[in-house]
């Protein structure tokens, strides 16, 4: 009897379990490396990357990440063009579409930068390539010691002279034996620096741009470029190494960097060409400026255009006696939903 009853007593937990198991995978689904536990791998991800606002779920039970995480890089200058570090979270607002947002994310670090150097090695630039070496040495070496940097030389055509490294002599060295010569890509070089800075280890990136400015052999048109770096998280500087001696050259090229150089929130320096002093000051300046900046980071609260283009004002309440400040930053972005 007492067998009996062990016996039957097991074979009503077996049933149990069986009809226990048999729910539980209906509901699941088929266990996976997909499907670990009954949780959809997808949900997973998009929670390890986005707040819960950010998921949401369509008909067709996929999952799409509805906004992301806006970056805005501000540089914050007084009235006498000195960097000004030292301000809070809350000394900032940001507006998107005259919306005002919450700030998600803040910080004034030192934080290094994967930094992408183009430079023109042209005809137009012959007189002038010697002096600009010991510039960029300049630059570099005031650089953060963990910024991993390319080199791209162009002329008729752009060239990867170096691939990242923190090295600043094997920058200039390479540079040493390239020879100014033929016409000039650069809306090419550009367009593919911003490509290739995007493969640089650092989440801030950045490009350095030394021309004068013309381009008379690129594929990509000035159009498809400004395009282009207008959708790009990077920021651009420029150095316009202008001829004095042909007015109409000299300003076409001038308003080409200077535009591209704001679309990102960037800025544009034209020094004298021949005055190896004041192309170094420009280039210490430039380097220092990418270690003092903001990093400002919102969540959008309007997704609801696909297409549309959002324009971005930060404004800065710094604290009394402080003055009269200045912001430089990218001014818009493009809409993420997808």
């Amino acid at each position: 009897m007492r067998n009996k009853t062990v016996c039957f007593f097991f074979a009503i937990l077996a049933a149990g379990i069986f009809l226990a198991y048999g729910s539980a995978s209906a509901w699941l689904g088929p266990v996976s490396a997909a499907n670990v536990g009954g949780v959809p791998a997808a949900l997973t991800r998009a929670q390890s990357v986005a707040t819960p606002n950010q998921v949401k779920k369509q008909s067709d039970n996929k999952l799409v990440l509805s906004t992301r995480l806006v970056n805005s890089t501000v540089t914050v200058t007084d009235s006498y063009g000195r960097f000004v570090t030292g301000l809070r979270k809350e000394h900032f607002e940001v507006y998107d579409d005259k919306v005002k947002q919450e700030i998600a994310h803040f910080s004034d670090e030192d934080a290094p930068v994967s930094l992408g150097i183009v430079y023109d090695v042209s005809g137009s630039m012959k007189e002038r390539i010697t002096r600009s070496l010991g510039a960029l040495k300049r630059f570099i070496e005031t650089s953060h010691d963990d910024d991993d940097v390319f080199l791209m030389a162009f002329n008729d055509r752009p060239m990867l002279v170096e691939d990242f490294t923190t090295s600043a002599d094997r920058l200039i060295g390479r540079l040493l034996f390239v020879s100014p010569k033929k016409s000039t890509a650069l809306y090419d070089a550009v367009y593919l620096a911003v490509e290739k800075v995007r493969q640089g280890r650092h989440s801030k990136k950045a490009l350095l741009v030394i021309s004068d400015g013309q381009d008379n052999n690129s594929r990509y048109s000035s159009k498809e470029l400004r395009n282009r770096v207008k959708e790009a998280d990077v920021l651009i500087y420029a150095i316009g190494i202008t001829d004095p001696y042909n007015d109409d050259l000299a300003r076409f090229g001038r308003s080409m960097l200077e535009e591209i150089a704001r679309m990102t929130g960037g800025r544009a320096f034209f020094p004298n060409g021949y005055n190896e002093p004041e192309l170094m000051e420009v280039c210490t300046r430039i380097a220092l400026e990418l270690r003092h900046q903001y990093a400002i980071g919102f969540y959008p609260t309007d997704t609801s255009n696909k297409t549309k283009w959002h324009k971005v004002k930060i404004k800065v309440k710094p604290p009394r006696g402080v003055g009269r400040l200045s912001l430089s930053y990218k001014t818009g972005y493009q809409s993420f939903v997808r």
